[in-house]
């Protein structure tokens, strides 16, 4: 395992600790945050979040984006927007980070967990439609679960690092069923599936900004819709409902203040003019994994899957055998490199445990083994 510490060390051009993902700052961002300042609109309404929606909405090619303080609350209001209610169910995947059914836990529904594809590392479009035909039956045009009696509202896929899952196949088996499909598209900004750019498949997809990901205002989320009736009530929801009026405060309903406040929004404007640059250091990152790990029999990199264009946001390896995972994180870690394994199962967590579940056999051979390894932006 020295060679990948001494490969990675030479890549990055540094003896010094080596983070698993740091933002890069190296563009308008000092000049858009002193304007924002400078303007004194740094709360959530001002220039920058309007142009960030915009900006933003013709880079994935959807026609509406509503800027949120990050992508859990991102996620929260469109699975609202779903008509997703308490006691009712969501589909979606045990191997994910937490953010995706904590969003379903605020409302009080209750997570079903599906396995995934080795491929993707993303739900299963075979296992999905397996587990629908098997425990499910559409009476009135709603799908219940014959298991627990409760009606399966939504169904949250996520692209795993980045990496689209099978995400049209998935819309068909939803279309069927009736079941509201909204993409958790947190970690996918920059890939696209079968040439068309993540989180757009479904009615509504949710992305994040936290100070890890490819572009980052330290938090921030955003929703993206084709729908103009959602679009307009996710920013009534999240502006915490409050009815437009040049001086009165009155509100129609429980909302959320949940909308990006202005001065994040400066940063975010001035990370999406490199976004290009920093997906295409990352592909160009990942082509040196691949060479670096093809002869290395007992670890696998993590390609893109058939059909995808992915940006490569954390890069990912799979070693093989079981023990020397963390062997390996051990020794990388020690050896200033920082990796990481993947997370552990949610169906594992105690908050989860009694959640139902198909065979989840994918899932935990991927738990067991998925590491990822140093995937910043080399400048």
């Amino acid at each position: 395992m020295q060679d990948l510490v001494d490969f990675i060390q030479d890549t990055f051009k540094t003896k010094e600790f080596i983070p698993l993902h740091e933002p890069r700052f190296i563009g308008n961002e000092k000049k858009y945050l002193n304007d924002c300042i400078d303007s004194t609109f740094v709360s959530s309404v001002g220039k920058y979040v309007d142009l960030f929606e915009e900006q933003f909405s013709k880079i994935v090619e959807s026609r509406y984006a509503i800027a949120t303080v990050n992508g859990t609350s991102a996620l929260h209001i469109s699975l609202l927007l779903a008509d997703v209610q308490r006691d009712d169910e969501v589909i979606t995947q045990p191997l994910t980070f937490i953010a995706t059914c904590n969003a379903i836990d605020y409302i009080g529904a209750k997570p079903v967990f599906i396995d995934v594809d080795l491929d993707t590392m993303g739900l299963s479009p075979k296992v999905l439609s397996e587990f629908l035909e098997k425990n499910c039956e559409l009476i009135n045009n709603q799908c219940i679960n014959k298991i627990s009696g409760k009606i399966i509202k939504a169904c949250v896929p996520m692209h795993t690092f980045g990496h689209p899952c099978k995400i049209d196949e998935i819309k068909e088996i939803c279309d069927k069923w009736n079941i509201f499909l909204v993409e958790d598209s947190a970690e996918s900004l920059g890939s696209y599936y079968k040439e068309q750019h993540t989180g757009t498949f479904g009615k509504l997809g949710a992305f994040s900004f936290n100070g890890n990901k490819i572009i980052t205002s330290g938090g921030g989320g955003v929703i993206v819709t084709d729908d103009e009736n959602l679009a307009k009530r996710a920013k009534h929801l999240t502006t915490t409902a409050k009815v437009p009026h040049s001086f009165e405060y009155v509100h129609d309903e429980v909302g959320y203040n949940y909308r990006m406040p202005n001065i994040n929004a400066a940063l975010l404007v001035a990370q999406l003019e490199q976004l290009e640059n920093f997906i295409d250091s990352k592909r160009e990152l990942a082509l040196k994994y691949e060479e670096f790990f093809k002869d290395q029999n007992e670890i696998d990199f993590v390609k893109e899957p058939k059909d995808s264009k992915s940006n490569y946001w954390l890069q990912s390896v799979l070693v093989k055998d079981v023990e020397n995972r963390d062997k390996f994180l051990e020794f990388t870690n020690k050896n200033g490199v920082m990796t990481r394994p993947i997370w552990k199962l949610m169906n594992e967590l105690e908050m989860f445990k009694d959640a139902q579940c198909s065979t989840l056999k994918n899932s935990k051979y991927l738990e067991e083994r998925v590491v990822n390894i140093s995937s910043s932006v080399i400048v």
